[in-house]
């Protein structure tokens, strides 16, 4: 991609540049801000560095790159950790200026920043990019900062400190030193104070006067002089206030000085265009003709429920399908008091995967940052056989909760932290104590490149990624997680399918071991068949993860203390066999993950019969055994988040007819047990989800029906 690059003049800034060059970009302009008074050195920003500002016009003649600066004149007005545009807040000066910048290079789509830990910062840069509908490109973001700072001075950064304020940092001792003489000092604060070792929390800000990218020059400053802002006894601060400084040209040892190149360095002026948000058109005749094909499912729990909604036949295409389900979610959403900023998490399922940008599109109308000033959902997005199972081309399930109490991590910008996601879905949602993860594909953060080894480095990857975005909730895959389900294409080979589970539990136990936590969890595996993946993967993983809280106080794992009843019911009576289709985790008395497994040889052990008679019998077998599941651990069907019935498309039933005998079950349950309560539903509490197949481990995906159980107790 041709990139813009944000410079402030510090070392971060310039090695994020090195960085998009390693991983095949182009930097074809800069882009700086400063203050309106060249004499002032610092402003009072929470978003820009400006020491060292009267040396960054240099930037342009040593990289022979253009540079444009703007001056700064808002300020940090819209001081909340999401930015919403805000009139004079600093935010839209960078606006203005990349707007200018995307103008006069139309070839530009992406922008550089040196964010490494400031979600600050980070995601002001993101802000604007979404509006600009560039790419956000922070490849230092989440990185180690002390090995960091060894590879920006072992790959040729040379910058000198332009201010210090923190503990053990002098402005009389330290300004002006260069960062590779401090690099013993600042790796003994870290050990003294916990200091950032990179300044990340404004212990200290740089200047780079060369660097490789410096191909035509290098900088050097001839005078300065120290202002004290601060002469605190403990953390003085300090700037450095550049007065003379001078170019010095590469690969001509005969001259030191450089004739100042002119048309390289452009200032941005005005108020920059106006940039009205999109509104969403859909045609109501269209919509209105397809609502009676509409199909609606919802779970009876009040503050954390699921809806789902699908169509009844095939249509014209995954656009009008997937406009008529988000319009019906929609309104059911309105229906009950909720809006989009409610959902927490979207399954996305279509037809046929190369119509996924076409769904995109689609699905960015809907769902917006606007209407989810609390964060955007998380997302899941498979292809399943909808049109064979006599479905419509696009399927939607959304999981809501009636509070903001959610915590949302969304990270646009690519970088080698983990997998970006650009656009309004973002990497994880953590809600009650439940961190539910977007599915995760083996891409390469970097590069945004599927593995193309196979789909057991495709596994690796999607695991390291997951791992990536958990520790940003500060647990691990390894110790927390609940659920593992894991996508699998069809497209895999068997003999490479069959290694899945096994390299799976391997990457697992080495976590566990590296990390060495007592507290582990034993996670529930769900290994799904489905024809296709985005980006043509063959693996993708979803884990669901219990992070404990802060306010929460840890109570007894409940996985093995059972309530004494009597669960049988239309004959049936607890057997040893029926355990093995039954896998649980109870956690801490209040999440309950069920996954239910029926195979043809179960199905053969429940009765010989045949054709619909023998899915009736399933059906409520499995009905029995879920409520036995929930009863015997203090659960009721009124905790239930979301119920997802996966039938193998090698049944031949139809959903209709599927949906009617589950539903029939329930009733049966109700009248008998008195402790289902559906019949004040309108809808059915599951969903139906068609699959080629499923199993619990991926060697074996023969299950004819997998039912997957959320409960939460309040």
């Amino acid at each position: 991609m041709k990139v813009v690059a944000l410079v402030s003049g510090g070392k971060d800034s310039c090695y994020v540049m090195m960085k998009c060059i390693q991983y095949g970009h182009e930097i074809v302009a800069l882009a700086n801000l400063l203050p309106v008074d060249d004499s002032v050195d610092e402003l009072d920003s929470y978003m820009y560095q400006t020491v060292g500002h009267q040396i960054i016009v240099s930037y342009a003649e040593c990289m022979n790159v253009p540079l444009f600066r703007r001056r700064i004149r808002g300020s940090s007005r819209h001081q909340k950790l999401s930015y919403q545009m805000t009139p004079d807040d600093e935010v839209e000066d960078l606006f203005v200026l990349l707007s200018e910048v995307k103008r006069q290079i139309p070839s530009i789509t992406a922008v550089s920043s040196g964010a490494i830990a400031s979600d600050y910062q980070r995601l002001r840069v993101e802000s604007i990019c979404s509006r600009l509908g560039l790419v956000s490109l922070a490849f230092l973001w989440k990185q180690d900062q002390t090995l960091l700072l060894q590879e920006m001075i072992a790959n040729g950064i040379k910058a000198i400190l332009v201010k210090v304020a923190a503990i053990g940092l002098d402005p009389s001792k330290h300004l002006g030193k260069d960062l590779a003489f401090m690099e013993p000092y600042l790796l003994k604060l870290k050990e003294l104070y916990g200091s950032n070792v990179c300044g990340e929390g404004g212990e200290y800000e740089t200047l780079t006067l060369d660097c490789p990218l410096f191909t035509n020059a290098r900088i050097v400053l001839d005078e300065f002089q120290v202002v004290l802002h601060s002469p605190d006894s403990i953390a003085p601060v300090g700037v450095l206030h550049p007065t003379t400084f001078h170019l010095e040209k590469k690969g001509n040892p005969d001259s030191d000085s450089l004739e100042k190149e002119p048309g390289l360095v452009f200032e941005v002026q005005g108020d920059g265009p106006n940039t009205p948000e999109s509104t969403r058109q859909v045609d109501n005749g269209t919509v209105e003709h397809k609502r009676n094909r509409v199909n609606l499912s919802k779970t009876g729990k009040e503050n954390t429920f699921s809806i789902c909604c699908w169509l009844s036949e095939s249509s014209t295409g995954v656009k009008e399908d997937l406009e008529t389900v988000l319009t019906e979610i929609e309104s059911q959403l309105l229906k009950y008091g909720f809006n989009w900023e409610n959902v927490l998490y979207v399954h996305l399922y279509i037809s046929d995967m190369s119509e996924f940008a076409v769904a995109n599109e689609t699905y960015v109308k809907f769902i917006t940052h606007e209407k989810c000033p609390f964060g955007v959902p998380s997302r899941s997005t498979i292809e399943l056989p909808l049109v064979q199972a006599g479905l419509g081309k696009a399927y939607v399930e959304v999981l809501v909760a009636n509070d903001q109490s959610k915590r949302v991590l969304h990270v646009q910008s690519i970088s080698s932290w983990a997998p970006s996601c650009i656009g309004p879905y973002s990497q994880a949602t953590l809600h009650k104590g439940i961190l539910h993860m977007a599915g995760q594909l083996g891409l390469d953060p970097p590069t945004m490149n599927l593995r193309n080894e196979g789909a057991v480095a495709e596994l690796n990857q999607a695991l390291a990624n997951s791992e990536a975005i958990a520790e940003a909730f500060r647990c691990s895959i390894s110790s927390s997680a609940i659920l593992f389900v894991v996508f699998c294409s069809a497209r895999t080979e068997q003999s490479e399918r069959n290694q899945l589970h096994k390299k799976f539990v391997s990457f697992l136990d080495l976590a566990k071991s590296s990390r060495r936590v007592s507290n582990v969890l034993d996670p529930i595996f769900l290994y799904i068949l489905l024809p296709d993946l985005p980006k043509r993967a063959l693996v993708e993983v979803k884990p669901v993860l219990y992070v404990q809280e802060d306010s929460e106080t840890e109570d007894e794992t409940r996985q093995d203390q059972l309530a004494e009843g009597d669960y049988s019911c239309w004959g049936y009576k607890p057997e040893k066999w029926h355990q093995d289709c039954v896998q649980k985790r109870v956690v801490d008395g209040k999440i309950c993950v069920t996954v239910l497994s029926i195979s043809a040889e179960v199905m053969k052990k429940l009765q010989e019969s045949s054709g619909e008679e023998q899915l009736e019998r399933v059906s409520r077998f499995c009905v029995y055994l879920l409520n036995k599941t929930l009863t015997e651990n203090s659960f009721s069907w009124q905790d239930t988040t979301s119920l997802r019935i996966h039938f193998s498309t090698s049944l031949g039933v139809s959903v209709k007819r599927l949906s009617n005998i589950f539903e029939t079950a329930l009733k049966e349950l109700n009248e008998m047990c008195h402790g289902v309560r559906v019949d004040h539903l309108k809808e059915p509490i599951f969903n139906l989800v068609p699959v080629l197949g499923a199993g619990n481990c991926s060697d074996s995906l023969d299950n004819i029906i997998t039912c997957e159980l959320l409960s939460l107790r309040s």
